[in-house]
């Protein structure tokens, strides 16, 4: 038997008959148990690597170019075009099929000589950008919202209008950098939206509640209690960054703590959107698949993968690059890091 996701918006349209039954004319269907269990504390490491685990799909050759992960990213500008690269690469050496980057105009003949895997639409300074990424949207299963987008007026305009956009299509979201400060004062737009996970670190945590929580905040005072409480205030899954990962969803928290690396080298942010973006993807058709309903939500699984797979890929980095290590030396590690935490041996 095989693994085949489908977008989740398929699975508001067709009933759970309708949706085996289409698999078994194809000769192509599989129901995984799930074996995730309701906790309201952090839970061991080894354990949610296994909840991970679950949800990566088997590699087989009655497979078509897309089903494992069409992953968008709308970020790139005149000044920052490292950051959307990082995250469409990133979810490439995971296991996504395709990679769109929806850019400036500036930034598109820098990304495009980065790698030819990259597909790259340079449309957000155009006279109508959003009418342009709406013929877009439809076709993607998970799209990241931040990395290098720029704080222009124009370019937070056409934002809230692909937010916007994207709820309405039910699309999974990972909100990070840019994006992240837009929501300082428009947070409103993603409010009790469950298919989102916010991905900031400790500053841009700290602002984001000191917008939505009304009160006094510094990156250092940041504790579970205050993610948690942005979290259940918006609705969201928040994964916030720093020397211990804290995911919080509601009742639910959990904390990373793999070892990483003791260097902060910029673009490590936008190596974790891009992870957490295709195991979104993953996670949701998994538990739309299964017989049991996940206690665990989705956004929790994808935004734990990520946490751990990024501070993996970087402490296998620093052992070869040490004080010099870059990003780009995180990429050549994406799989390898991948592979030692979420592929199980087989004897």
């Amino acid at each position: 038997m095989f693994l085949i996701l489908w977008h989740p918006n398929q699975l508001r349209k067709d009933s759970d008959n309708f949706l085996t039954q289409r698999f078994i004319n194809f000769g192509i269907i599989l129901i995984p148990r799930c074996v995730w269990v309701v906790r309201k504390m952090s839970v061991n490491g080894p354990q949610l690597a296994s909840l991970v685990s679950e949800v990566v799909p088997p590699l087989t050759y009655a497979a078509h170019k897309g089903q494992a992960g069409r992953i968008g990213i709308m970020g790139g500008s005149l000044e920052y075009t490292g950051a959307p690269y990082f995250s469409a690469m990133t979810a490439l050496r995971i296991g996504a099929d395709l990679a769109h980057i929806f850019c400036h105009r500036d930034a598109a003949v820098p990304l495009k000589t980065y790698s030819p895997e990259l597909i790259v639409h340079p449309l957000l300074d155009a006279n109508d950008p959003l009418t342009e990424l709406e013929e877009w949207l439809p076709r993607l299963h998970a799209l990241v919202l931040g990395p290098g987008l720029g704080r222009r007026p124009q370019t937070f305009a056409t934002l809230g209008h692909v937010i916007e956009a994207a709820k309405d299509r039910q699309l999974l979201l990972v909100i990070d950098a840019d994006a992240l400060f837009y929501l300082n004062e428009n947070y409103d737009t993603l409010q009790g939206y469950g298919n989102a996970i916010l991905t900031p670190n400790r500053v841009e945590f700290a602002r984001l509640y000191r917008a939505v929580m009304k009160g006094d905040m510094k990156a250092e005072q940041v504790t579970s209690k205050h993610v948690q409480q942005v979290a259940q205030k918006l609705g969201v899954t928040v994964a916030c960054k720093g020397n211990v990962d804290i995911i919080a969803s509601g009742d639910i928290l959990v904390t990373c703590e793999i070892p990483g690396s003791p260097r902060r080298c910029g673009g490590q942010g936008d190596v974790l959107s891009g992870a957490a973006a295709i195991l979104l993807y993953w996670a949701f058709g998994t538990a739309a698949a299964s017989t049991e309903k996940p206690v665990y939500p989705p956004t929790v699984v994808a935004a734990w993968g990520a946490c751990a797979l990024t501070r993996r890929t970087s402490g296998l980095a620093f052992t070869q690059r040490g004080r010099g290590i870059l990003t780009t030396d995180m990429l050549q590690f994406v799989s390898q890091a991948f592979i030692s935490l979420f592929i199980k041996k087989t004897n």
